[in-house]
């Protein structure tokens, strides 16, 4: 959700009075655009090769909350504006992500490297990805499970 939001901006917000926004000094009543996709490939938030999905940085930092405290990782949203599926959204997420885990093995198509996955989006409203991701599941039977799951 970092690195593929839905869009590349938050709903525009309005400035209550004067303020400073990364070394920027704001007017009251200025509208401000947050653009997650940028904040969540900044290098000066995520560390280093903030492009790279690496689980441990949810270990290095424990207190990152992706329900909107924290500014540095804000798929929902922040604040009053925030979106109000979060919890349904997560928990479908999490859902459908354990099924697909659990009911396949996943590989890349024959001669296919990690090299050759291309993430780059096009621009737009919407973030649709250049080149669609392959990939090839094959579905676990039964007894592989169960031969699995007694290993």
């Amino acid at each position: 959700m970092r690195l593929q939001p839905t869009a590349p901006l938050l709903v525009p917000r309005e400035s209550t009075e004067d303020c400073r926004l990364g070394g920027y000094e704001i007017a009251a009543k200025t509208t401000v655009y947050v653009n997650i996709w940028a904040i969540g490939r900044d290098p000066e938030t995520r560390g280093e090769n903030p492009e790279e999905f690496r689980s441990e940085r949810f270990m290095e930092n424990p207190s990152i909350d992706v329900k909107g405290a924290d500014f540095e990782l804000i798929p929902f949203g922040a604040g009053r504006r925030m979106c109000p599926a979060i919890h349904m959204g997560l928990a479908n997420v999490e859902l459908s992500l354990a099924n697909l885990l659990y009911a396949f093995d996943w590989g890349m198509p024959d001669g296919m490297k990690n090299e050759d996955l291309y993430m780059d989006v096009q621009p737009g409203v919407a973030m649709h990805k250049k080149n669609p991701l392959r990939l090839v599941a094959t579905k676990w039977g039964v007894r592989d499970q169960l031969i699995a799951i007694s290993v």
